[in-house]
């Protein structure tokens, strides 16, 4: 089996057009029988998933008795996470997995779609078309 996604135009760029590879994924809900979607940027740089403030509403997530709270430090600096004390259940067309998965402490930077639990558990291919595949 196997998923795959366009990537995104995001515009024209000092260096030339800029796309990147955006992949939507469904997460479900640990305490209803619902799943959330959202698009994510498939980041090999990033070592686990970590979602937008928002999503951890949502998904009926509380950031203070469900999560730990942490630091991350990337391109942009330090960021407060808060650390999922379980893993999600995620649904990438139909195709399922159960990761760990961090919060951002803000709804002003992208999700993330990283290695640990999803990446790395599938072969993956960013092709030159612009599109990824997930292939399982």
């Amino acid at each position: 089996m196997k998923a795959s996604f366009a990537f995104e135009k995001e515009g024209k760029h000092t260096f030339g057009t800029v796309y990147r590879p955006i992949a939507r994924i469904f997460f479900k809900s640990p305490k209803e029988e619902i799943w959330v979607g959202i698009r994510l940027v498939v980041d090999t740089g990033a070592d686990f998933t970590i979602l937008p403030k928002y999503l951890a509403n949502n998904l009926k997530i509380s950031l203070t008795k469900d999560c730990k709270k942490d630091e991350s430090i990337g391109i942009g600096g330090t960021q407060i996470i808060y650390l999922y004390k379980k893993k999600l259940k995620i649904k990438v067309g139909e195709l399922i997995r159960e990761v760990p998965v961090a919060f951002f402490d803000s709804n002003e930077l992208p999700g993330l779609l990283g290695r640990l639990g999803f990446i790395e558990t599938f072969d993956v291919e960013f092709l030159k078309s612009h599109e990824v595949i997930f292939k399982d």
